[in-house]
């Protein structure tokens, strides 16, 4: 009965940190098109230019033992500079760095409060195209912070789909369009990947934060799967996802300006081994980007 009680605990834990990872691929959709030089939307980076940027992350998390509920949470946010480096060829090179962080864990065993004081004021250099494709992020696999007993996690997955893309044609108000995705991520002894299949419509133009903007919505469905061990057992991860998200991009700055996205998985928990069971999940994400002027 420790032995489950103990293994139980851990799965709450690593499943929640291996998650999270995916909170930054999730809410930075992808896919735009309309306004902007001959209607065709693109990044407007000049050498010299840095841009700030806020990011928040909140992943509550609630799984059933034996018709028992366990709900735990983890929380992230940071704040990071994009400096221009300028063109490199046709695309811009940047500097990232992280201004500041926070971030912490609420299990019902416990709080965990991860140290990410190594990741103050340490950064990467990325190369991103003018439709927003992260081309190259050198460097970024070093972006870890401690989450205690589970390992380390990494920030690379943030940034790999940090600036939404653009599609390089031009869209009017009320069109409609589909991307689709797939996000690779190994965080707390789980490999995870995310599988998901976007509706983004350009519902129009509003002004945020003093900026002229087009506003797109998006639907999302997707599905996510994983696999890991912990203290013997074999642990596999099997759920669907929908959700929301909206995001601005200014065509006249060239710059993206903010994102919000709320998603939901539900699906299940199995253990393999000498103790065996399925055990209900769901996980709810909210995540928020915006520029800071």
């Amino acid at each position: 009965m420790i032995r489950n009680h103990t293994l139980q605990t851990r799965v709450v834990a690593v499943v929640l940190v291996a998650a999270i990872g995916l909170v930054a691929g999730c809410g930075t959709l992808k896919g735009l098109g309309g306004g902007g030089d001959k209607g065709i939307l693109k990044y407007a980076m000049p050498k010299g230019q840095v841009l700030k940027y806020q990011v928040s992350q909140d992943l509550a998390q609630t799984m059933e033992f034996m018709g028992q509920k366990t709900e735990a949470n983890m929380k992230k946010a940071y704040v990071f500079s994009a400096e221009s480096k300028g063109l490199k060829e046709k695309d811009h090179s940047l500097r990232i760095t992280i201004d500041s962080m926070e971030a912490g864990i609420t299990t019902p065993q416990g709080d965990l409060s991860p140290d990410v004081s190594a990741l103050i004021g340490k950064g990467f250099d990325m190369t991103l195209s003018q439709f927003g494709k992260e081309l190259d992020l050198s460097g970024a696999d070093s972006l870890q912070f401690s989450v205690g007993p589970q390992g380390t996690q990494s920030l690379k997955s943030d940034f790999q789909t940090m600036f939404p893309d653009l599609p390089g044609t031009p869209l009017k108000p009320g069109e409609t369009w589909t991307s689709q995705d797939t996000i690779a991520v190994s965080n707390g002894g789980m490999e995870v990947r995310i599988e998901s299949q976007r509706i983004n419509t350009l519902a129009g133009f509003e002004s945020v934060d003093g900026l002229k903007c087009a506003k797109i919505t998006v639907a999302v469905t997707g599905t996510l799967k994983g696999q890991g061990s912990q203290m013997g057992a074999a642990v596999t991860l099997d759920g669907n996802i929908e959700g929301t998200d909206t995001w601005y991009f200014a065509p006249e700055k060239g710059l993206f300006v903010k994102s919000s996205s709320d998603l939901i998985t539900k699906g299940t928990v199995t253990l393999a081994g000498t103790q065996s069971m399925t055990i209900p999940m769901t996980q709810e994400i909210k995540s928020e980007t915006a520029i800071v002027r």
